[in-house]
């Protein structure tokens, strides 16, 4: 039904350097299941590979069927291979620790009386502040460089597309906050009596070493040779429209899309004729969204992968996920 004229396996040799992959999509359509194959997959090659969940409401215990909330944890009986639920909590109290020291350091420079603590309230109440916890971490995680790979399992797309993306809007703040503080810092040497400069400004080191940080987010993020963000959809219109919009998306800010991965087919030829009319009926609503996904996305496709008889949880069932995913398909599917 669809001509793939790239497959995952042609794709990933072709970028040999390829170090951060993440997976995306809507939410339900095998993110997390992909994410895993594609782990194991890479440390089936001796490379050193750490699966990573960016998504809030985390799934791969679940799917892996072993506790790795909180810190790597090697993945049972796939050698090379750990996995890890990101905790936000730590991040989120090391940053409201952070702000309270720069928001006081500046309450005390500028001489205002009023405590830090009302500020700090404002700041963490606002709902992206979790989001910025998680960038932080997975940045941290990208900068260790501890691992040869790293596979991303991210929050539904719409999410996933504000975690990625802050790393330009990060830079474009940071950079507006900067010339802020130079501007109030030469303001204040000018107005003072003493004219002596002041020799420490925290907060300005503490902008200009986020300006850097966020510089190698973007330059490790935009890297087309290291990075591709690969978007999951089931053979339905609704996450197609998804991925279909967000795809764009992720153009525009220079994020290196992967291709397109189809999940959930169900195998015709498995079903018969004299299958249920619901079965006939989801086949045939199937291959009109397959022609409309091969139409949209063409030779982005990287794989079609089927419906499974069972779900995929455990290693047994993630790698025949990965002789699915990797298979080099080539040809019409």
């Amino acid at each position: 039904m669809i001509a793939i004229t790239k497959s995952m396996k042609e794709f990933m040799k072709d970028h040999p350097r390829q170090k951060y992959i993440f997976f995306g999509g809507k939410g339900g359509v095998g993110k997390t299941v992909m994410a895993g194959a594609a782990a194991i997959w890479s440390a089936g090659q001796g490379r050193r590979t750490l699966l990573a969940s960016t998504n809030p409401v985390h799934s791969l215990s679940n799917l892996l069927g072993q506790d790795v909330f909180g810190k790597p944890t090697p993945v049972e009986g796939v050698p090379n291979c750990h996995a890890f639920e990101i905790d936000t909590r730590d991040t989120i109290e090391r940053s409201k620790r952070e702000i309270r020291e720069k928001i006081n350091w500046f309450l005390k420079f500028a001489d205002i009386t009023t405590k830090a603590e009302d500020f700090i309230e404002s700041a963490t109440m606002n709902p992206a502040f979790e989001e910025s916890a998680m960038f932080e971490n997975m940045m941290d995680l990208m900068f260790k460089d501890e691992y040869e790979f790293y596979v991303f399992d991210t929050a539904p797309t719409a999410n996933a597309r504000r975690l990625l993306g802050m790393s330009k809007v990060y830079s474009m703040w940071v950079e507006k906050m900067v010339k802020s503080r130079e501007e109030a810092k030469s303001l204040r040497e000018m107005l003072s009596f003493t004219k002596k400069k002041e020799d420490k400004d925290p907060l300005l080191d503490y902008l200009l070493s986020l300006r850097e940080r966020m510089a190698h987010a973007k330059e490790l993020l935009t890297d087309e040779a290291l990075t591709a963000f690969y978007f999951v959809t089931l053979p339905e219109s609704l996450p197609i429209a998804v991925i279909t919009r967000f795809i764009n998306w992720f153009h525009e800010f220079g994020i290196p899309v992967g291709g397109v991965i189809v999940n959930g087919v169900i195998q015709k030829e498995q079903a018969g004729t004299d299958a249920a009319e619901f079965v006939l009926n989801r086949i045939k609503m199937q291959e009109e969204h397959l022609r409309t996904i091969e139409k949209i996305f063409g030779d982005g496709v990287r794989a079609v992968v089927p419906l499974f008889e069972t779900e995929v949880k455990g290693t047994h069932m993630l790698h025949r996920m990965v002789e699915r995913l990797f298979v080099n398909n080539g040809g019409t599917v």
